[in-house]
């Protein structure tokens, strides 16, 4: 059977897809532009969005599993609502879903309450689910690599309480995996909840030390302050966004995204390998030029 990829091509997303063609999955991948998608041989590509109900049903076709991941867009929780009102009526009971790491704490910040309202969904709709629980994502400070390593400065405002970054790659190889386990399985298994998280728990400070030793110069890091880092935010992206983004910041510094005791151990168990650590992807920003 077949098993549709949303968010495809995004950061988690395009790893998504390449584990399950590497893994031998039928895949398809709904995108909104086919023609500027790059996937690999073998995926089948289907043009629409998740608020084309025709095309959503079409996509649907002889899928027996679903993989959902939704952006950050002002209509989030619409697009995972519709997506899976349609997976139901189409008979799609299997779904993997992309939320994040305390979904139900952070509720004053949109995408954390709208994930957490998704996992509700999901549940009393009575899918056969696992929900995906991603930690902050080290790749996101590929976009502040400039300013790492040009001023000195590690700007993210991520606190000292702690914060357990996950690389995208090992985020995507437990989706496929969870993904195949459930497409391959004889009847519904039942539902459950991971945490992805990264092998360290890592502070401001202690991500600016880390970056210091790999340049072999020093890093400061910016504070706590989340002012300057909605004002940059808000010179490229809505400002609604930037702002949602500053809440989350916010949350980041007052509680941390903290690992539950035997989270790295399941991960690492689930993966037959160690976890990707900060380490190796400073390195590989550096490498990478």
């Amino acid at each position: 059977m077949t098993i549709l990829v949303t968010g495809a091509t995004g950061r988690v997303g395009h790893h998504v897809v390449e584990q399950l063609v590497n893994r031998g999955a039928a895949v398809r991948v709904l995108t909104r532009d086919p023609a500027k998608a790059r996937f690999p041989a073998g995926a089948e590509v289907v043009q629409g969005d998740m608020l084309d109900i025709a095309a959503l049903r079409a996509a649907f076709a002889g899928v027996s599993a679903l993989f959902l991941l939704n952006a950050v867009t002002g209509d989030e929780f619409t697009q995972a609502i519709i997506t899976l009102n349609i997976a139901r009526e189409c008979g799609v009971r299997r779904v993997v879903y992309l939320s994040v790491l305390h979904a139900d704490r952070f509720v004053n910040v949109p995408h954390f309450a709208v994930k957490a309202g998704a996992e509700r969904m999901i549940e009393q709709m009575g899918f056969s689910a696992t929900v995906l629980r991603p930690a902050y994502f080290m790749d996101n400070d590929h976009q502040i690599k400039d300013v790492i390593t040009q001023h000195g400065v590690y700007p993210m405002p991520i606190g000292t309480k702690g914060i357990a970054m996950v690389d995208v790659r090992d985020i995507a190889e437990v989706a496929a995996i969870e993904l195949i386990r459930r497409d391959q399985a004889q009847g519904d298994l039942p539902s459950g909840v991971i945490n992805l998280v990264g092998p360290d728990t890592l502070t401001g400070p202690g991500v600016a030390a880390l970056w210091s030793e790999v340049l072999g110069r020093p890093v400061t890091y910016g504070g706590d302050d989340p002012s300057g880092f909605e004002q940059n935010l808000a010179a490229f992206m809505p400002t609604w966004m930037a702002y949602e983004m500053r809440l989350m910041a916010e949350r980041f510094v007052s509680d941390g995204l903290i690992p539950e005791a035997g989270d790295t151990g399941r991960l690492t168990a689930l993966l037959g390998r160690p976890l990707h650590t900060y380490r190796e992807f400073a390195a590989g920003v550096l490498s990478a030029g």
